[in-house]
């Protein structure tokens, strides 16, 4: 029997971003995938700037860029009658444009899942050589209340493995939630798809305008195709309503409707693939079940309209990835684990509920047996310009201590972001300096929990040393400002988080805030943070 802290079920994006993460922080785990390999469709290709933030942190965020495209030539949204045809409309794609507000160190990256799939395994085989297992299925598995046992197969043989805890990251049919009998609230059924991967020199009618996607409307006819290599290899979806029969949809008829979209009968398409899928707008009725947690498509399946389904699954790791590692290691109780849940599900059913907009917006969801949407239905303008929704996770749990502050007001919070230090929030991005070198706010978390304060605020930073060292909590500290441990040379620290030069902010290693100080440190400051790292970990001082 093999034994292992965590098992993760499911070998896509979530899956390996979990288990790389899982690695950095120091917990071994054991993934499998029932699929010998990577992802063949190129399926989701919108890597938001916050799952950048991510990668960035993990350092595969270069191997990602290099894997994509860069950003412009992908910088437009245009809707067609075809590609050869009248154009209808053309955006400029706000959460990518180069002109935009500098909102994170990274930026918005276009990589197809077949392409980043591998970079994600490469990283994850180098960091944990023997923990990775394709063409392996989990087919069983039970619960206990100090662990998992599961019954893996490969080849015909079988293979317990005993664990303490299960990421399920087994997509959008996941046998696991099944098993757990968690329900999906939502629509489950909201249009059909075709998704097609073909290659056909489409150069003569892109070249002059590059697009992340060529939405073409074209009588009762909904069709995108998805920038790959923007040359020749593409994707293609062809929306069709709730009831209609995907078996019409052969490589020949498939190959009909490119050329139709495209506007030219001549052309010669090489259909690669087809993959029939219904959208649906659904969350699980809960992220977990004792010592299981869904995440991913396994916990929320929601419309591409936006591209959020891998981003939001990529972030569902990251949040919970820290807090296992907290609780394994022994720093943190396992009530901690709770806040998975009341954190990532509110944000999953207002991603999923605004995807679903989007879709309605621009036609994508028809009734069965219904007419037509109207021609002129393109989209909403939030559509591609979700930055208040990239950035505007914001978390009310346990590990947080809120400060009484509120958020931000801004007119559209799906596509205007504030920057705020508001507890819950994701740390606000702005250059420093360390060691002579410039970095991002974000690039000092890592493992730990991280405390900054202004340059007159020293005293907090050796009150949470001493906490953090009584309490065994990994922390690091730094003050900011002129002549302090982190330089910031535009002097707008202070003011972005919201303190004074005297004041501090406590980050979790996931990027958010966890706690917040505006002004100097009490004679009990020691207390006072110990009092705070316990509360955020669920234990007593």
């Amino acid at each position: 029997m093999i034994e292992v802290p965590v098992l993760i079920a499911g070998g896509g994006p979530v899956g390996l971003s979990a288990s790389i993460l899982l690695s950095r922080l120091g917990i071994k785990s054991h993934l499998v995938e029932r699929h010998p390999s990577t992802a063949f469709h190129p399926k989701a290709r919108n890597i938001n700037m916050r799952t950048m933030e991510i990668f960035r942190q993990c350092g595969v965020e270069d191997a990602v860029r290099a894997a994509g495209l860069p950003i412009e030539r992908t910088g437009f949204l245009i809707w067609a009658e075809s590609l050869a045809g009248r154009e209808i409309e053309r955006r400029v794609e706000q959460r990518s444009h180069a002109d935009g507000p500098e909102l994170s160190a990274s930026r918005h990256c276009l990589c197809a899942q077949d392409d980043l799939e591998p970079v994600l395994r490469k990283h994850a085989e180098a960091l944990a050589p023997s923990d990775l297992a394709f063409a392996t299925e989990m087919i069983h598995f039970e619960q206990d209340a100090t662990g998992v046992t599961a019954t893996l197969r490969r080849e015909n043989r079988e293979t317990q493995v005993r664990a303490q805890y299960l990421i399920a990251a087994d997509g959008a049919r996941s046998p696991v939630r099944r098993a757990l009998g968690i329900a999906m609230r939502g629509i489950p059924e909201i249009y059909r798809s075709v998704n097609v991967l073909f290659n056909a020199d489409l150069t003569p009618w892109v070249k002059d305008r590059p697009s992340a996607i060529y939405l073409i409307q074209q009588g009762d006819l909904r069709a995108t195709f998805m920038t790959i290599n923007g040359v020749n290899r593409w994707g293609f979806l062809i929306n069709l309503p709730v009831d209609a029969s995907f078996e019409p949809y052969t490589p020949a008829r498939c190959a009909e409707v490119v050329r139709a979209a495209v506007g030219e009968p001549n052309l010669k398409v090489d259909i690669l693939g087809i993959d029939p899928w219904i959208a649906a707008a659904v969350v699980a009725e809960r992220y977990r079940v004792n010592r299981v947690f869904l995440a991913g498509d396994a916990a929320h399946h929601m419309p591409p309209t936006g591209g959020f389904g891998l981003n939001t699954g990529v972030q569902d790791a990251h949040n919970l990835a820290w807090k296992l590692a907290a609780v394994l290691q022994g720093w943190a109780a396992p009530s901690l684990l709770d806040t998975y849940d009341a954190e990532r599900r509110p944000y999953g059913e207002t991603v999923t509920e605004q995807s679903l907009e989007s879709a309605r917006s621009m036609g994508r969801v028809k009734s069965v047996g219904g007419a037509p949407p109207p021609s002129n239905a393109r989209a909403r303008k939030e559509f591609h310009n979700e930055l208040g929704m990239i950035f505007g996770a914001n978390y009310a749990s346990s590990a947080v201590i809120p400060d009484g502050t509120a958020l931000p007001v801004v007119a559209n919070p799906v596509t205007d972001y504030a920057p705020s230090a508001r507890p819950g929030s994701r740390a606000p991005h702005l250059w420093l300096e360390r060691g002579g070198r410039r970095v991002a706010a974000l690039d000092v978390v890592d493992k730990a929990f991280v405390l900054l304060a202004g340059n007159r605020g020293a005293s907090w930073c050796d009150a949470a040393r001493k906490a953090a060292e009584t309490l065994r909590v990994p922390l690091t500290a730094y003050t900011v400002g002129a002549g302090a441990e982190l330089g910031d040379a535009d002097n707008r620290w202070a003011s972005a988080y919201g303190v004074q030069a005297d004041g501090a902010v406590l980050l979790r290693p996931d990027g958010h805030v966890a706690w917040r100080s505006s002004g100097g440190a009490p004679d009990d400051a020691t207390s006072v943070i110990a009092r705070v790292l316990a509360s955020i970990v669920s234990r007593s001082t």
